[in-house]
C-alpha cells in the first residue's frame, strides 16, 4: 500500500525538475495525478514515465498564471479522478539581474507566474477542498525568501508564497484543510542558471519524499508550516516574529528613536550569505 492511495493530487510545473519529481512520487504512492506545464511535451513525458511505472496520470497544458485556467486544472482532477485530495503549487520561473539591471516585463512575468499561480490554483482548490472537507495544499517556496543577492524579483515572490501559507493555513484548518510549504534545495534548470548555483545540490528526486508526507495522513497534525530539506537537512523555518523586546514610550522623538535601535534594540545587519543555509 502507498502513502497515497486512493488520492488525486494536482502538480503545478510538473513537467521537469522538482515538479516531476514530485509527481512520480506521489503517483508511486498511489496517488493519481495531474500534470501540469506550460509546455505539453515535457508534461506528457511525464505522464508517460508514470504510466509506465505502473501509475495513473494526466497532463494539463496552460500556465497557472491565468486564472481561468488554473480553475480548469482544478475542475479537470474533479472530473477525471472523482475527487481533489491534494495540490502542490510548485511552478515558477526565475532569474538574476542586480537591482540596477532589473526589467519591469521581466519581473511582472515573474511574479505572476510565481504569486498568482500559487494564488489563483489555491483559492480554486480551496473552494473545493473546504466544500468537501478536506484536502492539502504545499506550496514550494526557498530559502531565497529571507533575502538572496541578485534575485530580488524571485525571493520576493517566495516570500509572498510563504505568507501565503500562513495565512491560508489559518484560514482554512477550521474547514479541515491543511497547508504547508515546502522549502528545497535540489539541481534544477534554476539552480544551473543561478551564477553561483551549488552544482553539488543532490537530485530533485531527493526532496520528493517530504512532499508526499504533507500530502499524506502522516502529517494531519502538521499545518501552516514551512519545511526545509536542504542537502540532507530537514528542518523547520521559523515564521517571521518580533524581535524583543519591545520598547514602548507614549511618544517618541528622532533622538530617542535612534538611542533605542543603537542600544537597547541592539540591531545587527544580517549576514550577506544567510540564504545559503
Amino acid at each position: 500500500m502507498g502513502f497515497l492511495d486512493g488520492r488525486a493530487v494536482v502538480i503545478t510545473g510538473a513537467g521537469r525538475g522538482l515538479g516531476r519529481a514530485f509527481a512520480r512520487h506521489a503517483a508511486e504512492n498511489g496517488a493519481a495525478v495531474v500534470v501540469n506545464d506550460v509546455d505539453g511535451e515535457p508534461a506528457r513525458e511525464t505522464v508517460a514515465a508514470i504510466v509506465a511505472d505502473g501509475g495513473t496520470a494526466v497532463a494539463s497544458v496552460g500556465s497557472v498564471a491565468d486564472a481561468g485556467y488554473a480553475r480548469s486544472l482544478i475542475s479537470l482532477c474533479c472530473n477525471r479522478f472523482g475527487s481533489l485530495d491534494g495540490l502542490v503549487n510548485n511552478a515558477a520561473v526565475g532569474y538574476h539581474a542586480p537591482p540596477w539591471d532589473d526589467d519591469a516585463e521581466r519581473a511582472r512575468a515573474l511574479v505572476e507566474t510565481n504569486v498568482l499561480g500559487p494564488l489563483h490554483c489555491g483559492t480554486a482548490a480551496a473552494e473545493v477542498m473546504c466544500a468537501r472537507g478536506r484536502g492539502v495544499i504545499v506550496n514550494v517556496t526557498s530559502g531565497s525568501m529571507i533575502g538572496q543577492r541578485g534575485a530580488a524579483a524571485y525571493s520576493a515572490s517566495k516570500g509572498a508564497v510563504a505568507s501565503m501559507t500562513y495565512s491560508w493555513a489559518a484560514d482554512l484548518a477550521e474547514h479541515g484543510v491543511r497547508v504547508n510549504a515546502v522549502s528545497p534545495i535540489a539541481w534544477t534548470r534554476l539552480m544551473a542558471a543561478d551564477p553561483k548555483g551549488n552544482r553539488d545540490a543532490p537530485p530533485p528526486e531527493r526532496v520528493a519524499p517530504l512532499v508526499t508526507y504533507l500530502l499524506s495522513d502522516l502529517s494531519a497534525d502538521v499545518t501552516g508550516q514551512v519545511l526545509r530539506l536542504a542537502d540532507g537537512h530537514l528542518h523547520a523555518v521559523r515564521q517571521p516574529a518580533i524581535i524583543r523586546p519591545v520598547l514602548h514610550r507614549e511618544t517618541w522623538t528622532v533622538a530617542e528613536i535612534a538611542a533605542a535601535v543603537g542600544g537597547e534594540l541592539a540591531l545587527e545587519s544580517p549576514p550577506r550569505d544567510r540564504w545559503t543555509l
